[in-house]
């Protein structure tokens, strides 16, 4: 097994809204993530940053893609291989009408080796897209269980009417395990080591405080030994100081259990204390990705520019003297005719340009 414990690689969700209409949330993003590493999804609201965790979790049928996690396959799109069946088809009419239109003698016997040659291609294509549909329904269990998230509202993710042992609980009942005494000792270790006391189990989401609910939401994705945690902006609904509880909770975390860590974020202060490695998302893509220290030290695409400029300072006389926040707009880029895409422009740091712009990000390195 690899030092790799999660893999994406050309993720997709879109979602239909209408008759003709398709949000591409995530659109063909491509990382990966080490083990006991955190890796760090950044980006303004609406990018497809919890897309694309709800979509590593299951939660979603993703659209394109595939998803290895410790080197298992556990989730498959079939839009690129219809979109190449669609293709291929369509090339090869042309080619088989253009014979048609010849007068050769032999054309039969091309349009007929097309033909089959078509066939071999689009059977081959059409047995992938049964694999992926055979690994999003045979997923493994005691894998899957490896991977919980944590999620942003700790009101909405929690049930009113269970008590705190019931919803830590439920991981463990859902696995199988139904031995009482078991169940309790798991929920108080659980509640420990988030902080929160045993008493505390036989109360309500109700009775805490914003803080206390997101550190039951952490102990319900402790309570089945996870290895990797996606974390949904855990603290975006918490006060500063409480921000910084469940931040050194975490770390805590990862260091005593080795966990491995998916961090979504916005808030990019705390994203450079946290993170180790860190990709900035826009509109569904990956428009820059590498080395924390990298990223926020020598920053290179627009819009990576703009976030890093809006950081706020706890210095008045520097805010002032700072003068206007970057404005990204898109329409910098010319992608026309020369395409972008994910280069790695230099050791631990990657950007999505096109073949101009990657020119210009290199004489700015020099």
């Amino acid at each position: 097994m690899s030092d790799v414990i999660l893999k994406v690689d050309n993720l997709k969700q879109h979602f239909k809204i209408g008759p003709k209409m398709i949000l591409k949330a995530v659109d063909g993003i491509t990382f990966h993530v080490n083990k006991g590493e955190v890796f760090s999804l950044v980006g303004e609201s609406g990018c497809g940053k919890t897309t694309t965790g709800r979509s590593l979790i299951n939660l979603y049928e993703i659209t394109d893609g595939n998803v290895y996690f410790k080197d298992e396959l556990i989730s498959a799109g079939s839009l690129s291989n219809k979109t190449e069946i669609k293709s291929l088809k369509s090339s090869y009419k042309e080619q088989i009408n253009k014979l048609k239109a010849s007068e050769s003698s032999d054309s039969q016997d091309k349009i007929d080796a097309l033909k089959i040659e078509l066939n071999e291609k689009i059977r081959a294509i059409r047995k992938e897209i049964r694999s992926g549909v055979k690994a999003n329904h045979n997923r493994d269990k005691e894998l899957m269980k490896k991977m919980q998230m944590i999620f942003q509202d700790p009101i909405a993710s929690l049930n009113p009417r269970m008590t705190v042992k019931e919803i830590i609980a439920e991981g463990l009942r859902i696995d199988g395990v139904k031995n009482k005494e078991v169940i309790t000792k798991k929920v108080n270790e659980a509640l420990n080591r988030v902080g929160l006391l045993p008493e505390h189990a036989n109360r309500y989401p109700h009775e805490f405080s914003g803080g206390q609910r997101q550190r039951i939401g952490i102990a319900r994705s402790l309570i089945v030994e996870p290895d990797f945690i996606i974390a949904d902006e855990p603290i975006s609904a918490l006060d500063i100081s409480i921000q910084a509880q469940v931040i050194n909770l975490l770390n805590d975390l990862r260091d005593e259990l080795g966990i491995t860590i998916l961090f979504i974020a916005h808030d990019l202060s705390v994203v450079k204390y946290f993170s180790d490695r860190v990709a900035v998302m826009y509109a569904g893509k990956i428009v820059e990705m590498g080395d924390k220290n990298e990223i926020f030290d020598n920053p290179l695409h627009p819009y990576t520019k703009s976030l890093l400029s809006a950081i706020p300072v706890p210095d008045p006389q520097y805010e002032k003297s700072k003068g206007k926040r970057m404005i990204y707009d898109p329409a910098v880029h010319d992608y026309s005719v020369d395409k972008p895409k994910m280069v790695q422009i230099k050791e631990n740091h990657f950007i999505y340009a096109n073949e101009q712009e990657v020119a210009q990000y290199r004489k700015i390195l020099k």
